[in-house]
């Protein structure tokens, strides 16, 4: 939003309009603390968060930037909620899946990638809209999770493997007050519209999903 010019010349910015209208908004009988107004601002759809370079919002996640063609700025969960995390398998190897992301001529890439051994990368704040999905709705309700791997090697899908995912979505989960369970923890098979087949037939849903809830149980903010 450009900035516009008050009646003495001064600009004002986005801030002050935003902040001065909910101030109006709360009416004479109530008068708001700057304390207040500051976490009002923050709250408003559209208004960039501060960021910290090369942040994760998963503990122990290794931060390695996708290209920012393959993911668009936001501010969510407050201009869109975050409801789903979706589940991808790489077709190829985990560097191979790195250098795609962050080739800006692929087009799509996740927030996050889970090596065979359990090391987890995040190529894209959650704040942000990943192109994963094939499917603009889904991508701006989700978070991304690719593995590394093959969907006709059932040998690629390790104990470590699923035991990191299993940990990231349950943190991802809890922060966003995701459900556990299979409306809300898909596939990207099972995204509408897509031509994709991963996780493929041998992803043991069952079996992840009960991690998933065990690491639920236990899991702390990250």
């Amino acid at each position: 939003m450009e900035e516009k010019k008050g009646g003495s010349g001064r600009r004002i910015g986005r801030r002050s309009l935003i902040l001065g209208g909910a101030a109006a908004a709360v009416g004479t009988g109530a008068v708001l603390t700057r304390d207040e107004l500051s976490r009002l601002w923050w709250q408003v759809p559209g208004v960039e968060k501060p960021r910290v370079a090369g942040a994760v919002d998963y503990r122990g996640a290794r931060w390695v930037a996708a290209s920012s063609a393959n993911w668009r700025r936001a501010d969510r969960p407050d201009d869109y909620t975050i409801d789903m995390v979706i589940i991808h398998v790489t077709q190829g190897s985990f560097d191979s899946a790195v250098r795609v992301f962050q080739d800006p001529g692929h087009g799509a890439a996740s927030h996050y990638i889970v090596r065979k051994d359990g090391h987890v990368t995040q190529m894209i704040r959650e704040l942000d809209v990943a192109y994963h999905a094939g499917n603009r709705g889904y991508n701006e309700r989700s978070v991304g999770i690719e593995h590394e791997g093959f969907v006709d090697r059932p040998q690629d899908l390790t104990d470590a493997m699923y035991a990191a995912s299993a940990r990231l979505t349950a943190q991802i989960c809890r922060r966003y007050a995701i459900p556990v369970d299979r409306e809300h923890i898909i596939g990207h098979v099972e995204v509408p519209g897509t031509d994709h087949t991963d996780p493929g037939e041998h992803w043991d849903w069952d079996r992840y999903m009960k991690l998933v809830r065990q690491a639920a149980t236990t899991a702390t903010p990250a």
